[in-house]
């Protein structure tokens, strides 16, 4: 893990296009960002502002078409398909509004899947182990058609926290909750982050969510518009 005075995500000048009905269509504008290990950074702005896509491209799930993206010292614009997956295997959590979880296993085999795919032989005790610690062990032998919302983005969280990436983005992670809900799953990232030291990247809507990281970035038209050191923060 990168020490607390390294940054471990690097954006330089980049650009992202992508091609629509009428040719195409610049998402974003030579971005150039910084964020320091252990650092929570909140991505606001306007619906198409571009910070969803922006969060796709510091995962490698979108590649930039102009501009180097690095991760923990890796360029990840130089990485194949295969290459960004094992990485993101390896470093990232990833954590969208929708769940994404497979509805044909149960929550359980759900959170254990990435851990067996990295080969880990504690998989599922690892599983269980992080299900108990965010409260929804008791759900562990349900499939994802048998949980709440909350509950699924809970399955959702510890499948993506298990493996203790250094990296966590979260896009929109409260987007279909609840108040009471999206507050629980708030507390719970913030608090991987203060329990394993993961980097948190987080696009939301809300303000008040906005600031409780360290940092918040407000893009405009694909580009950044503003920055500031979050109230909560200072």
């Amino acid at each position: 893990m990168a020490s607390p005075s390294q940054s471990v995500l690097t954006l330089k000048d980049v650009t992202l296009s992508l091609n629509g009905n009428a040719g195409p269509v610049e998402i974003l504008h030579e971005i150039s960002l910084e964020v320091a290990s252990g650092e929570t950074l909140g991505l606001i702005g306007p619906s198409g502002s571009g910070k969803s896509s922006l969060l796709m491209v510091m995962g490698g799930l979108e590649r930039a078409t102009g501009g180097t993206v690095s991760a923990l010292g890796q360029d990840l614009t130089a990485m194949d398909e295969d290459g960004l997956a094992r990485f993101r295997r390896d470093h990232m959590g990833v954590v969208f509004q929708s769940f994404h979880l497979i509805p044909t296993m149960t929550a359980l085999e759900n959170v254990a899947t990435p851990l067996e795919l990295a080969g880990d032989r504690e998989a599922f005790d690892k599983a269980r182990a992080e299900l108990d610690a965010i409260g929804i062990g008791h759900r562990a032998d349900h499939y994802p058609s048998q949980l709440s919302g909350g509950e699924q983005q809970r399955v959702a969280l510890a499948r993506a926290a298990a493996p203790r990436p250094e990296i966590l983005l979260a896009d929109e992670p409260t987007g279909n909750l609840d108040g009471v809900n999206g507050e629980a799953i708030m507390d719970m990232l913030f608090g991987l982050r203060d329990r394993h030291g993961a980097t948190l990247v987080l696009v939301t809507h809300a303000p008040d969510l906005a600031n409780r990281c360290d940092r918040v970035v407000t893009l405009t038209d694909g580009r950044i518009s503003t920055e500031k050191v979050a109230e909560a923060a200072e």
